[in-house]
């Protein structure tokens, strides 16, 4: 490798701490443009020609690797990759930036989320408590309150998890009490969600397991007593899926994905969810009406009886 890549690699991992699976990711990035620069124009690249490259010239790299076989993502990657890679060459030289505001990669597919049946939704927290219903645990009453409480708020609330475990314990709902849910969201911007009894309900069933804890203390802990980390939450939810015959897509975001879904079923207004999810932007609720609309036509396939006839 040149020295000028070998310092864009040094200065990734060191200044942008970067992993040892991107920085050799980013590695092969710029091995690939270096070799098609190389055939392209006939000689190897030096900081000059580099520094005098157009949009142009990587645009017909990005239609070589499409040529090749190169996925729209890996193309996508392997440009973000060259821009930092210029544009490090550029303040490393003192050169002038190119000019790449105006150069768009390919677009990525935006993926339709993947919901959950409304009664496997449901059945989530009874398969939590069937797997602590042991003897031996008075430890595993505390994981299975915990988790069902957990489970039953991203669902009931449709709150991304990291919100969820970002709540102290002066935030939860409690029985009898009307007010809603006040969720700290991205950006900094907080909106209130209607909480309904059977979160109430779950969430005092955790509560009980917690009788001195501060308002300002974490509301799900850990197996140590912290704030419980999301990877943890992952692997429960992991756990459960599959004792349970959950299909994999079923994660903690897959339950928010079928809080929305299943309101747009119900005949809720598409705006109404957008407030109730925290969306900045209506387009991005409006996947939701994607994932409905599959819902519908596989039932008009199931039950129509002209469905599949030509």
């Amino acid at each position: 490798m040149s020295p000028d890549v070998l310092a864009f690699l040094a200065w990734m991992r060191d200044e942008r701490r970067a992993s040892p699976h991107t920085i050799e990711a980013y590695g092969r990035d710029i091995a690939d443009f270096l070799g098609f620069l190389t055939g392209y124009q006939g000689a190897e690249p030096d900081v000059a020609a580099l520094a005098a490259l157009r949009p142009t010239d990587l645009r017909a790299f990005l239609a070589a690797r499409g040529g090749q076989g190169a996925g729209a993502a890996t193309r996508a990657r392997q440009l973000s990759t060259i821009r930092s890679f210029l544009r490090f060459l550029a303040r490393r030289h003192g050169l002038q930036p190119l000019a790449l505001a105006g150069l768009r990669g390919p677009r990525l597919p935006r993926p339709v989320p993947r919901a959950i049946a409304a009664e496997q939704a449901i059945a989530l927290g009874q398969e939590v408590g069937l797997v602590h219903a042991t003897p031996r645990a008075e430890r595993g009453g505390f994981q299975a309150a915990r988790d069902i409480a957990l489970f039953t708020l991203l669902y009931g609330c449709g709150l991304r998890i990291a919100e969820a475990l970002a709540l102290d314990i002066g935030d939860a709902p409690r029985p009898g009490e009307d007010a809603a849910l006040r969720v700290l969201g991205k950006g900094g911007k907080t909106r209130l969600v209607p909480v309904l009894p059977a979160v109430r309900a779950a969430m005092a069933g955790w509560l009980a397991h917690r009788p001195d804890a501060a308002p300002e203390e974490p509301l799900f802990l850990g197996a140590r007593g912290k704030r419980l980390d999301p990877a943890i939450a992952q692997k429960s939810m992991r756990d459960y899926r599959r004792l349970a015959g959950l299909a994999e897509h079923a994660t903690p975001h897959a339950l928010r994905h079928s809080f929305a879904t299943h309101l747009l079923g119900g005949g809720a207004d598409l705006r109404a969810i957008q407030e109730l999810l925290g969306h900045a932007s209506l387009s991005t609720t409006q996947r939701y009406t994607n994932v409905d609309a599959a819902a519908l036509l596989a039932t008009w396939q199931k039950n129509h009886p002209r469905a599949g006839r030509a």
